[in-house]
């Protein structure tokens, strides 16, 4: 599949058609809003992954723990050997969060459905308002893997190596969000923080970029040109940020899994955190 580094972790529109009923393969679709998304039709099997309330902690400012993660998948019906194949909308910037949150729990089969709701929608395959509710899983997962994330005081310490060309810093969010003429994307006009621009010495490659109209992945040859423009290459580390941490799993995952880059993290606290901090530096042009 496009020369990726790691293709099995995509799966096609027609593999997952023919894969509905697999007793190995569970597919979930992972909504910012349900309402708008899987209540509407979804594919069929497809249990729900709601991102605000299922994915995240429900009173910290964190990711879901990892007992509650074991029993999101169990309930989902997800043993350590199923493959869970996970979609969604925003061209599939929350089905990687969760892929993100998933694998950093020791979950070893996660797909990601290569265009996600949008392209299955597009090529009218079917859709139900069904709810399944599947056999419980036996999944066991681990603590949580230290080299995927990254915190606030990870970045703070590597601020003098992004200095120093020695670790990137990549924002995946839109110009405009870097420059810090706006502070949310218009998406989310009351999502922001309180001072705009970006950390020092970071790179502004938006996440949009590695995909096509059709919201499946560019080839490897093309993403390859995309970061190896900015300067960002495989053999030093990279820490990946946006707003809350959704559009920069997509970029952790592309550098990751479709590149092959062995030194990856998603800083999920992003600039939500960062820019509201007091004596935080940012940057401005």
């Amino acid at each position: 599949m496009a020369n990726y580094a790691h293709p099995e972790v995509l799966v096609e529109t027609d593999w997952l058609a023919s894969h509905l009923t697999d007793p190995k393969v569970r597919v979930a679709e992972v909504d910012y809003d349900p309402a708008a998304n899987y209540d509407l039709g979804h594919v069929p099997g497809s249990v729900l992954f709601d991102w605000r309330k299922d994915i995240n902690d429900p009173v910290r400012r964190d990711i879901l723990s990892s007992e509650a993660a074991v029993d999101l998948l169990r309930h989902a019906g997800v043993d350590d050997d199923t493959v869970l194949v996970l979609y969604g909308d925003f061209n599939n910037w929350f089905a990687a969060f969760a892929f993100w949150v998933f694998t950093y729990y020791g979950a070893k089969h996660v797909r990601i459905l290569n265009g996600g709701r949008k392209k299955w929608i597009a090529e009218d395959r079917p859709l139900t308002k069904d709810a399944p509710k599947p056999p419980a899983g036996h999944f066991k997962g681990h603590p949580g893997d230290p080299k995927l994330r990254a915190y606030l005081d990870d970045v703070r310490t590597a601020l003098p190596e992004v200095k120093a060309g020695k670790l990137f810093l990549v924002d995946v969010r839109g110009p405009k969000e870097f420059s810090g003429e706006i502070t949310a994307p218009p998406e989310y006009p009351t999502e922001h923080a309180q001072r705009g621009g970006h950390i020092p010495g970071a790179k502004n490659i938006p996440w949009a970029q590695a995909v096509k109209d059709d919201g499946t992945f560019k080839s490897r040859e093309e993403l390859d040109q995309l970061y190896h423009s900015k300067g960002v290459v495989a053999s030093s580390p990279v820490i990946t940020y946006c707003r809350i941490g959704e559009r920069s799993s997509h970029t952790w995952f592309v550098l990751k899994y479709l590149l092959g880059y062995p030194d990856v993290r998603n800083y999920d606290g992003s600039w939500t955190e960062w820019g509201n901090l007091v004596r935080t530096p940012i940057e401005k042009p």
